[in-house]
């Protein structure tokens, strides 16, 4: 939000200088991002008119023109399209130093003198046009120095507000804040109903009551467009950067700004019945203001005439119901749409205006009224014309509600550390318009919101009101008082700064990407869920809340791997949210790996991480607490079959891990080694705590075996039967060797085993190792098909 400041001080004009003024603003919740002098740079720059214009000698897109500048004509070489005799134009004297450093002085261009320069507003910093000399009006004194003209001793206050302040997206709004703050009378212009001097009217018909709740019309008779629109409302329109177009909608422009209400005049001559507003029709067009064609769809709001749709309702005009130099008779509308509609409508069809980013805020629904009535009163100022009754179609019982809510005095001292006086209290909420009855017997204060605040729905926010308007500065500043407590975290527990910990220190990086996906996307990866879907996404690529923290690393990766960095190793923590009933939010941990294995040197391989590489960070971060590890052959989508596991601890399925399927890698331009896993972050944080178990002081007997086994047998399968065959004098059991070639035949592989046997009591015997052996051999022929490799 832009705002003159000599405009805000009309309204209310505290004893403060410009500095003060935005500290007192931005301490108020209205945070001042800049303050940029207009004048500053514009010495020497006068308001000049172009007596003769001719084309230059040597250069086909300059002119050379005569220029009176008040005291003297002299000439000026001038390349802009609209330089022509007659028009006023600001002229930079030599002497002159303009925004940017420009200093002005005699030159030649092309070998013809010109002694200054006409300058456009883009030039002068007064806009960012810069396609021709900035027109002034023809009744534009001569020789008067630009500043004084157009009055730009002032200042542009730039504020950034927050969404729920839309009720200070207006002149009106800050003012108001500024004069309860301030303690300063609140000076707005008046604002009377205009009599209607003749009677006709427009029919109004709305058919989606709940999505408007107020729509005010009001015909206007013999306007005259050509009148220009008055200069104060062209500069304070400029200031606030919107361009004049015509005087009608000049006017509507200069209310939303001043009141915070958008307002549409439509041709009345190019209404065809009356006006409806209905909900779009099934593929529905519209040529909007823009030039473009859009194809509504059915949710949209549209306000139409019997025949067609006129415009998008609080987004943008019709091209064939707008004003033109043709105009003599408007419809102007005033209307309140429901917040709940309008939010995310412009961005779905690429759009955003000043109408659509208040009403998607929320317009205050009472405003309609007093907008209306301003705006009449400026059109029959500007543009003259007769106005009729205003139409008001309004539903009560689908506009706002305020409900009370209550403030304790016990609260304030308990939230701010602050006492006020009970009448203060009442001083600030009445001041910002607030309903207020207290009770002096309880000490509390029943508060109604006004109907511009749509953000005051708890004691909460209440305190907030009293902690600005009092002022953060004057909220004394204390040391916390209390016994300090720190919870401990169980033993069998892990810190997710320590499973964060581990993770970086065997090379990953953290990620943190966004809970919503693009569709697309999320399709690729969970097909078979239907994810949440944002009604007011901010982008379409990021329009459903993810069910996987998969999408989210892919995207990273892809964004890294086309920076150059060929090995990007990825981990997230965060909620997956998974639809139903109630929504599911589940921390989980994802892990990414792709590209090389080691980082590039001399003395380390090219190769590219595989499965296994995976696998064994899942084991080396589970394994590290004591964790009982198992993998089992899974199929999901998104991810590649025969290289996809479930993680399980005990019997319990806590992850997935496995190689992203081809047609994922090519979509996102990944590498197809591409390796991603998920689990539960509970399973991952929780550990079994370690037993004491005293060191053997009897040898171990190692014995290898060789196997002969179905290459669809996983190798965990085999390990697992000699484990449980083998008997309690079993110490340890891997696999050392995998063999498939010659010797072994196509449908099979050769395992290599190595059973490690000791007895914590006593020196086992041969014979008892040998009988053991026997039990694994004979149980792996038994249940597995394995036999002796010799």
């Amino acid at each position: 939000m832009i705002l003159s400041e000599n405009w805000l001080r009309e309204w209310v004009n505290p004893d403060l200088d410009v500095e003060a003024l935005a500290h007192t603003l931005t301490m108020a919740g209205l945070e001042v991002d800049a303050v940029t002098p207009l004048a500053d740079g514009l010495n020497g720059v006068v308001v000049a008119e172009i007596v003769l214009a001719e084309p230059h000698p040597d250069a086909d897109k300059l002119r050379v023109c005569s220029v009176n500048t008040g005291t003297e004509t002299v000439q000026i070489v001038c390349g802009a399209p609209n330089a022509a005799a007659g028009l006023k134009a600001p002229l930079a004297q030599p002497g002159a130093k303009l925004p940017g450093g420009i200093k002005i002085k005699k030159a030649k261009l092309r070998g013809v003198e010109s002694q200054g320069m006409l300058c456009s507003g883009a030039e002068l910093n007064l806009s960012e046009d810069h396609d021709g000399l900035l027109a002034l009006a023809a009744d534009a004194p001569v020789g008067a120095p630009i500043e004084d003209y157009l009055d730009l001793n002032d200042r542009l206050i730039e504020i950034g507000l927050t969404p729920n302040r839309a009720d200070c997206l207006s002149i009106a709004g800050v003012a108001r804040d500024l004069a309860v703050v301030t303690e300063t009378a609140l000076s707005a212009p008046a604002i009377e109903a205009v009599p209607a001097s003749i009677d006709q009217t427009l029919p109004v018909e709305v058919t989606a009551p709940s999505d408007c709740p107020r729509y005010l019309g009001r015909v206007i008779r013999d306007v005259d467009v050509s009148r220009p629109t008055p200069l104060y409302m062209v500069e304070r329109l400029r200031r606030a950067g919107i361009r004049s177009i015509d005087a009608v909608v000049d006017v509507t422009n200069y209310v939303m700004l001043e009141l915070g209400q958008p307002l549409h005049a439509f041709d009345l001559d190019a209404l065809e019945g009356g006006i409806r507003v209905r909900k779009a029709q099934a593929e529905e067009r519209i040529t909007l203001l823009d030039g473009e064609e859009r194809v509504l769809t059915p949710d949209t709001l549209v306000i139409a005439d019997h025949q067609k749709a006129l415009a998008m309702a609080g987004i943008m005009g019709g091209e064939g119901s707008g004003i033109s130099t043709g105009t003599r008779h408007l419809f102007l509308e005033a209307a309140f749409f429901a917040p709940e509609l309008m939010a995310g409508r412009a961005r779905h069809y690429g759009l955003h205006t000043d109408a659509s980013h208040r009403y998607e805020r929320g317009v205050d629904p009472e405003l309609a009224y007093q907008a209306v009535e301003r705006a009449t009163q400026l059109f029959l100022e500007c543009v003259g014309g007769e106005a009729g009754p205003v139409v008001d179609i309004t539903s009560e019982a689908d506009l706002p509600r305020r409900e009370p809510v209550t403030l304790k005095a016990s609260s304030i001292q308990r939230m701010l550390g602050i006492d006020l006086a009970a009448n203060e209290v009442t001083r600030i909420f009445e001041g910002l318009g607030f309903t207020v009855k207290a009770d002096a017997d309880s000490g509390s204060w029943l508060c109604t919101a006004p109907s511009w605040r749509f953000d005051m729905g708890r004691e909460a926010d209440l305190l907030e009101e009293i902690a600005r308007i009092h002022g953060y500065d004057n909220i004394p500043v204390e040391p916390v008082r209390g016994a300090a407590s720190a919870g401990a975290l169980a033993e069998s527990a892990l810190s997710q700064s320590v499973i964060k910990q581990r993770l970086v220190a065997r090379g990953f990086n953290e990620a943190i990407t966004f809970s919503f996906v693009s569709p697309e996307l999320q399709q690729l990866i969970d097909p078979v869920i239907e994810p949440v879907a944002l009604k007011n996404p901010i982008s379409s690529d990021l329009a459903v809340m993810r069910t996987s923290l998969i999408p989210g690393l892919l995207g990273a990766a892809a964004h890294n791997l086309n920076r150059q960095q060929n090995r990007v190793r990825l981990f997230e923590t965060g909620l997956r949210f998974m639809p139903g009933q109630q929504l599911a939010q589940t921390p989980m941990l994802a892990l990414l790996l792709c590209g090389r294995r080691m980082p590039e040197g001399w003395s380390s391989s090219a190769k590219s991480v595989d499965f296994f590489d995976m696998k064994g960070e899942i084991e080396a971060l589970l394994q590290a607490a004591d964790q009982t590890l198992a993998f089992r052959s899974a199929v999901r989508p998104g991810l590649h079959d025969g290289q996809t596991a479930e993680i399980l601890l005990g019997d319990e399925v806590i992850g997935i891990v496995g190689r992203i399927h081809p047609r994922t890698a090519s979509h996102m331009n990944l590498p197809e080694q591409t390796l991603v896993a998920e689990l539960i972050l509970a399973s991952v944080a929780s550990r079994v705590l370690p037993d004491y178990q005293e060191i053997s002081k009897f040898p171990e007997v190692r014995r290898d075996i060789a196997l002969l086994v179905s290459r669809e047998i996983p190798s965990a399968a085999v390990v697992d039967c000699a484990r449980s065959a083998a008997g309690p004098s079993l110490a340890d059991a891997r696999i050392f060797d995998v063999y498939e070639g010659d010797g072994v035949s196509e449908n099979e592989k050769s395992l290599a085993i190595g059973l490690t046997f000791r007895d914590q009591s006593r020196t086992l015997t041969d014979e008892e190792i040998g009988e053991s052996l026997l039990q694994v051999v004979e149980s792996l022929g038994e249940k597995l098909g394995a036999k002796l490799r010799h």
